[in-house]
């Protein structure tokens, strides 16, 4: 069932709607109350030494001109969880990112380590937006704004699209789906599926919108994009559902065991890319902000080198670097290239 954008607080038509929230079929491992003070501590003022880059980071400029010509099944890491996809001839972008910081305010929180390939202005007309949940890191707000005008259709989980709606974004443009509903644009089949998160863009309003991963289908192309999760036994009913898929775009990074329920170690992104049965791992989520305390590049060295023991193809293209998903390839390990 496709849904158009909501305008109530409470959905009492979705099972992942109870008293008053959303929540998770199992609630899963994360940071409680009691240490809360002590993260915060140490995220201000006992940060280790690495989480942030020594240099800058390798990236491949785009340009307009470029996307016009791209060929249907061409992928672009843009930063942290942003992919911008070319699909049945339009363009397709994931939880777009664009501002300095991941922050409800631009004079502080967390900054890029490097600037997007391409800037909002300079993309051309894009089919549409597809949202993963309402975190700073992939919400935000301005690069949405900015969107609006070039973008035919936002595709967002429950409650999500009021955020864009309430922003100036118009309700014909947004698409609201709940847990396994299904909407198709112009030959690109989406369809909103598990994931295991929680939501919230301040104290007050904790997981009043859901959380969604996503399967992707087009140009001959079956993709999983995980937005931010835990490792959960949903990957496996993904995966019997719509798998295989030719490329999973899992998240690694920003991950600790403390809240491993809500953000997946290397080791969970590997299973759950088996899960689904995927057969090329493209891990998103790393290498632009710095939102733990492990180093900066630990994501991508620590699941090259699992993947590597476990023989599954792994793709890690710089940033701006064009991936053909029909026949991807390894890549360098630029992380590790001098600067």
């Amino acid at each position: 069932m496709n849904l158009s954008a909501c305008s109530s607080l409470a959905y009492p038509d979705s099972p992942q709607y109870r008293d008053g929230s959303f929540r998770n079929p199992v609630a899963p491992k994360t940071v409680g109350w009691q240490q809360t003070p002590m993260l915060w501590w140490r995220f201000m003022f006992d940060k280790p030494e690495g989480t942030m880059p020594a240099g800058s980071i390798p990236l491949l400029p785009l340009t307009a001109r470029q996307l016009a010509q791209v060929a249907d099944g061409t992928l672009y890491r843009l930063g942290h969880s942003t992919l911008l996809l070319k699909l049945e001839g339009g363009l397709w972008l994931t939880d777009p990112v664009f501002s300095e910081r991941a922050s409800p305010v631009q004079w502080a929180g967390p900054k890029r380590f490097h600037a997007s390939p391409i800037g909002i202005a300079d993309l051309p007309p894009v089919k549409g937006v597809v949202i993963s949940h309402d975190h700073y890191d992939h919400l935000d707000k301005a690069a949405v704004l900015a969107l609006a005008e070039k973008t035919e259709i936002f595709v967002t989980p429950l409650g999500v699209g009021d955020h864009l709606i309430r922003w100036g974004v118009p309700s014909e443009k947004v698409q609201q789906l709940d847990w396994w509903e299904t909407i198709s644009v112009d030959g690109v089949r989406l369809v909103a599926t598990p994931s295991q998160h929680f939501s919230g863009r301040s104290p007050f309003d904790g997981n009043a919108t859901l959380w969604a991963s996503w399967v992707v289908q087009g140009s001959g192309l079956n993709l999983f994009f995980s937005g931010d999760t835990g490792y959960f036994d949903g990957f496996r009913d993904i995966g019997q559902r719509y798998g295989p898929f030719d490329v999973t775009l899992l998240e690694c990074g920003a991950y600790d065991p403390m809240w491993e329920g809500v953000h997946m170690l290397p080791a969970q992104t590997l299973q759950a890319h088996r899960d689904l049965r995927g057969q090329w791992l493209l891990p998103v989520h790393n290498s632009t902000f710095d939102l733990a305390f492990h180093p900066w590049n630990a994501p991508l060295e620590t699941l090259v080198g699992l993947a590597k023991q476990q023989a599954v193809a792994i793709a890690t293209p710089r940033i701006g670097q064009p991936v053909d998903l029909r026949r991807p390839q390894p890549g360098q390990r630029w992380w590790q290239l001098p600067r």
